[in-house]
């Protein structure tokens, strides 16, 4: 087996073991790679859509979670690295979890910019804002509004997700994000292991969203709001001030932290900790 990543390909060898993510005697979903053009980047795109079993032979319309990948990886990694196709198809099989499309774009983007921070003008958000959401709503058989829709990444991805969260207050009642926080806005280094940046950029982050941060609709249709990192991951100050910060401005987020590091053995768990809390 193989995974992409961002930059080259990965050999991949599956030790079984796993209650969460072996392949296992249960009906399974599949994953597509789809195509699209985005019109916010002006390029042909790619991401991989998981459907839950079932999905072919029936009418049904089924809530939708969009889960995003780290700096390293592609919109490949999720559903072979991850093995997140394996997770949800374990996790509905014993009714632990809601049957659920899984939506993994690709969070590198060709035009200017650095999608790693939080800074505004992020181009992986127009484009999953403008052509991802859309695409996926035409195409798929998706319950839409916010009780129905998820969005979780971890690393660059989990700063992503907080980008788009604030930038989209009222799109989505769950939130994750794993192994990260506000990319840019607060240290990146292990547990007092690096300097802050300026206190100006936590100032600046705060002024420039706090229509989303003041907004009591916002608060009061957030069903879920978690980060995990673990104890040993270079992001760990990073997630643990930007729960603070969020706490701050009278939220409720779940932080859950984790043995291990910036790695998979953990992403994997997060998320079959996470997807069964999803649209229930």
């Amino acid at each position: 087996m193989t995974s992409e990543s961002n930059a080259n390909a990965w050999s991949l060898v599956h030790v079984p073991g796993s209650a969460a993510f072996d392949t296992k005697n249960v009906p399974h979903g599949s994953v597509a790679e789809v195509h699209y053009y985005s019109t916010a980047l002006k390029a042909f795109r790619r991401m991989h859509v998981y459907t839950p079993p079932g999905y072919e032979t029936n009418s049904k319309k089924y809530p939708v979670f969009y889960l995003l990948h780290g700096a390293g990886d592609s919109d490949d990694s999720w559903s072979t690295v991850g093995r997140a196709g394996f997770i949800l198809d374990n996790l509905i099989a014993t009714h632990a979890a809601k049957a659920m499309v899984v939506v993994m774009p690709a969070g590198h983007t060709r035009a200017p910019g650095n999608p790693i921070t939080s800074a505004p003008g992020d181009p992986f958000v127009n484009d999953f804002v403008s052509d991802v959401i859309p695409y996926v709503e035409k195409n798929y058989r998706i319950s839409t509004g916010r009780t129905n829709t998820a969005i979780a990444g971890l690393s660059m991805g989990g700063s992503q997700t907080l980008n788009i969260a604030m930038t989209n207050p009222d799109r989505f009642a769950y939130i994750g994000v794993y192994s990260s926080g506000l990319l840019g806005v607060f240290p990146v280094g292990g547990r007092g292991g690096a300097a802050p940046p300026a206190a100006s950029a936590a100032a600046e982050w705060e002024t420039r969203n706090a229509a989303a941060l003041n907004s009591a609709s916002m608060k009061k249709g957030r069903k879920l709001f978690w980060f995990s990192t673990g104890k040993d991951d270079f992001l760990l100050d990073n997630t643990v001030a930007t729960v603070e910060l969020f706490k701050k401005h009278g939220f409720t987020p779940v932080y859950k932290e984790s043995a291990g590091g910036h790695t998979w053995l953990n992403w994997r768990d997060y998320l079959n900790a996470f997807a069964p809390q999803l649209f229930q």
